[in-house]
């Protein structure tokens, strides 16, 4: 098959699924991850698609996937990444989580923790934890965004600035290569910094599929975490980064 051929191709199997791995398009191919990475910068060069560590995707900095999209896809990466995660947080503590379908991930694996503290602006995760009758659950008011469950807007920032609690749980969009945090949403991204001011403990959880995406809203630096859980080891740089500013970083 021809570079020209394959590279349509490419496009057309991203076009479909939304994001595919390194080792699904050698499988569809027959060629070597070397040839398949070749293209994928070729492409990536062109605009047309957005590299992440082991794949790629159609490349949109202004509008992400939807909703239902997310929610199945690389759930077992990110119920590794919440199960680790879930450690870090004692029984009788209180945390902020914030929206996004791998913070629900999370409001599921503390499902076996004790009396715990929890303000959201996530109609899912409080769903999830309602459940458990030594939890507090506290949901934040504001508009409720039809398509997944957040709860956004200047009502639901300035009632998550009321508090002040031991750890506050993101997830994110997209990690620029430089360790910048980018997200769709100008008003989600709001609250989520209002989560980091008000946290004892920032902890941003995020699949690899994240790290070199675009999106068009900057939230903050990698800096102003305290810990990174992820699915696998991203780029030298970003580690360099996270390592210079002491996050902690956790692969699981």
């Amino acid at each position: 098959m021809k570079q020209t051929q394959r590279h349509r191709q490419i496009l057309a199997m991203l076009s479909e699924k939304g994001f595919s791995n390194t080792e699904e398009f050698v499988e569809e191919f027959g060629v070597s991850p070397q040839t398949i990475r070749r293209d994928l910068n070729d492409l990536a060069k062109q605009g047309l698609v957005t590299r992440h560590h082991g794949g790629a995707s159609l490349h949109s900095s202004t509008e992400n996937e939807a909703y239902s999209s997310r929610k199945v896809r690389y759930q077992d990466e990110k119920n590794r990444i919440a199960k680790e995660l879930v450690k870090r947080i004692p029984n009788s503590s209180s945390l902020f989580i914030d929206i996004g379908t791998t913070t629900e991930a999370v409001a599921t694996a503390l499902l076996d923790h004790k009396d715990l503290k929890i303000v959201t602006n996530n109609i899912n995760v409080a769903n999830i934890l309602r459940v458990k009758d030594d939890f507090t659950v506290i949901v934040a008011g504001g508009q409720i965004r039809n398509k997944d469950g957040g709860i956004i807007g200047e009502a639901a920032k300035e009632f998550i600035e009321q508090f002040r609690l031991d750890y506050g749980i993101i997830g994110i969009s997209g990690i620029h290569e430089d360790g910048s945090l980018l997200d769709f949403d100008f008003s989600e991204v709001r609250i989520a910094q209002a989560i980091i001011a008000c946290s004892g403990q920032t902890i941003l959880a995020a699949d690899s599929t994240k790290i070199n995406r675009g999106a068009m809203v900057n939230l903050g630096h990698i800096s102003q975490v305290d810990a990174f859980y992820t699915d696998a080891m991203p780029p030298q740089d970003l580690v360099d980064i996270l390592e210079h500013n002491e996050v902690d970083l956790q692969v699981c």
